[in-house]
């Protein structure tokens, strides 16, 4: 049956070949759009295209059914080409009720199509949604392609032999309304039926509701000719290699694995539960078959604590959370770092400040990560640009922490944690090892063990586990004599202790790439970022381009220390701009560090920079 919906005729309607196009899922909460959307998405991965996401989840667990604080979405981008965003303006929009057509109709672009299931416009959903009249009725949506679908009252005729009953009827409507978008875009209908089968497969009558609207929403399509046109977007030409669709929770927590392996030590996780990160405990928690261990502790100090434990006894220990959850851990953090051990702290940003905005993207915490400490305990900061390249930056991270022994913080937010692109699968014996030195014996010239006697290239204390005969040795929170580790109160020796941990994170410049300029060397203006506005910084400057203008762009994938080569760079160009989901913290950085003029682009709008944005700031700088 799948191949026989798979291969049926799309009717007499005209296929519209496109480069590109941006779909978006809206509805309740509970409606299944974050579900319809994967689906979409990983059916256009399957066929080849290059792609990117947008999920937007309500922050209300559950807001109350038709109101415009539950409305959820996904957005997908599509192409034959290298993409590097999920779109600024959807080409398509399915709104499952009038409170997702409010919320989402000023992004659909004019002359776009709407989709919108016309039984759920009534007197009741219509009034929660702020309508006064029914916009399928008047003229609001007269600049789109308006396609009514009773979807309530055809999802209930598909399913009624399934043994479905009751409320859970109406649960299936997601996958007809993706069951039309196959149609309509010339999707492969079969993984999205392999995937139900296998998802639902001990629930048969589940797995038969949601097969039955999947295909009466494609059928629809067919018989009724919903439109004149259909659109298709040919699959793209990507490097050869095998392909795999991740977000960037996904991509962190195998490449937490990966470093795992690398370096011989066994993975440890402990963390508290919390928006957008938990998604990395989640998939951690599935491959105890690589010696994983995830705990998930009573809040975030325990589980801080419990990870530097897990450091102290010679593990790779990582602890991951968001902004508040940052802020409980932060009098841990310095202990880690006074102890001098290897951890990973992962922020996954969200807004803020406070408990704020947690489903939405911000890059606010990047001086919080640079300075929230007490004291003087500089540490190094990594920043992930996309949800692909989270694999790498997750064994970096392992890298530096165990080499240099320092907690090291790791930077994602909730675009790159939450969005999906296609990823390359890499050649796992072309990532370097990670190398590891155990203290095996004592290293004072009268047999005793020195526990900050440091290596001479890397200021690294040595790693000694607890029960290695001869290496006992103290530790804790109290300044350590400069060798020895005992207490020590002396003036002179934390002045030492205090430049040498400094000196030691900022020797890691020199064992880190130099930048390269992305553009021409005698560009207009430099576009430098950091994080997740990779893609729409990148994106902006090919516009620009082909406005004839000459931009370069510059991204940082290390906060601190600064690549040795920045500064140079930065004085080479007349003109610098800097976009940042937040209101100014790296250009503080910069104008600190090099005492250079850059101008900023700032925003906190709970959503991503649009591509169109940074291309106005650009043109209206350099004209």
């Amino acid at each position: 049956m799948a191949n026989e919906t798979a291969t049926a005729d799309p009717s007499s309607t005209t296929t519209e070949t496109l480069e590109k196009l941006v779909v978006r899922f809206a509805g309740d909460s509970g409606d299944g759009m974050q579900l319809a959307g994967n689906r979409f998405t990983d059916a256009s991965a399957l066929f080849g295209n290059d792609l990117a996401t947008l999920p937007n989840f309500p922050a209300e667990i559950r807001a109350p059914a038709g109101t415009l604080p539950g409305v959820s979405s996904f957005q997908v981008q599509i192409a034959d080409f290298d993409i590097l965003t999920a779109g600024d303006q959807p080409d398509c929009l399915v709104a499952m009720n009038p409170a997702a057509l409010m919320t989402n109709l000023e992004d659909l672009r004019q002359g776009g199509t709407l989709i919108v299931n016309s039984d759920a416009f009534d007197e009741r959903n219509l009034a929660k949604a702020g309508y006064e009249s029914d916009p399928l009725d008047d003229d609001s949506l007269k600049g789109y392609r308006v396609i009514k679908v009773p979807m309530d009252d055809l999802t209930k005729r598909a399913v009624k032999d399934t043994g479905v009953k009751g409320r859970n009827v109406l649960r299936s409507k997601n996958f007809f309304a993706l069951g039309l978008m196959a149609w309509l875009f010339h999707r492969p209908t079969e993984p999205t039926i392999d995937w139900i089968e296998k998802k639902f497969g001990k629930q048969e009558e589940v797995a038969a509701a949601n097969i039955a609207a999947f295909r009466a929403g494609y059928n629809f399509g067919v018989t009724t000719e919903a439109t004149k046109n259909t659109f298709e977007v040919k699959p793209a030409a990507l490097k050869p290699g095998t392909y795999t669709n991740v977000n960037g929770n996904t991509a962190l927590a195998w490449g937490l694995i990966a470093a795992s392996q690398k370096s011989g030590l066994p993975l440890f996780y402990g963390t508290y539960p919390i928006t957008p990160a938990s998604d990395i405990l989640h998939e951690l928690s599935h491959h105890k078959n690589f010696g994983v261990r995830t705990f998930q502790a009573e809040d975030e100090i325990a589980a801080i604590g419990a990870a530097i434990g897990a450091a102290f006894a010679g593990n790779l220990a990582v602890t991951g959370s968001s902004g508040p959850g940052i802020a409980l851990k932060s009098e841990a953090i310095s202990l880690a770092f006074m102890l001098e051990l290897p951890l990973i702290v992962i922020n996954v940003q969200r807004g803020g400040p406070s408990t704020g905005l947690p489903t939405k993207p911000e890059q606010s915490d990047l001086l919080f990560s640079l300075y929230g400490r007490h004291g003087e305990s500089p540490l190094p900061v990594l920043a992930i640009a996309t949800p692909s390249e989270a694999f790498l930056m997750a064994i970096e991270a392992a890298r530096i922490a165990v080499k240099y022994m320092t907690p090291v913080i790791l930077l994602s937010d909730n675009s790159v944690a939450n969005a999906s692109e296609p990823w390359l699968l890499p050649d796992l014996d072309s990532i370097p090892e990670i190398d590891v030195e155990y203290a095996k014996h004592p290293n004072g010239p009268d047999g005793t063990f020195l526990p900050y006697m440091r290596n001479v290239d890397t200021f690294a204390r040595p790693w000694a586990i607890p029960g290695t005969a001869g290496l006992e040795h103290r530790v804790g929170g109290l300044e350590k004599d400069a060798l020895s580790g005992d207490v020590s109160y002396d003036a002179s020796n934390h002045q030492l202790m205090t430049d040498t941990r400094a000196w030691k994170v900022a020797n890691i410049a020199n064992d880190i790439p130099q930048l390269e300029i992305d553009g021409e060397e005698d560009a207009e203006i430099l576009v430098l970022g950091w994080g997740s506005t990779f893609g729409s910084i990148r994106a902006a400057a090919r516009r620009s381009r082909l406005e004839g203008h000459k931009v370069a762009t510059l991204h940082l994938r290390y906060l601190n220390p600064l690549p040795n080569n920045l500064g140079d760079l930065l004085r080479s160009y007349d003109k610098i701009l800097i976009p940042e989901l937040n209101t100014g913290q790296l250009l503080k950085v910069i104008r600190a560090e090099f005492l250079i003029d850059v101008t900023g682009l700032n925003k906190v709008a709970a959503e991503p920079f649009k591509v169109s944005e940074i291309t106005e700031k650009i043109l209206e700088m350099v004209q």
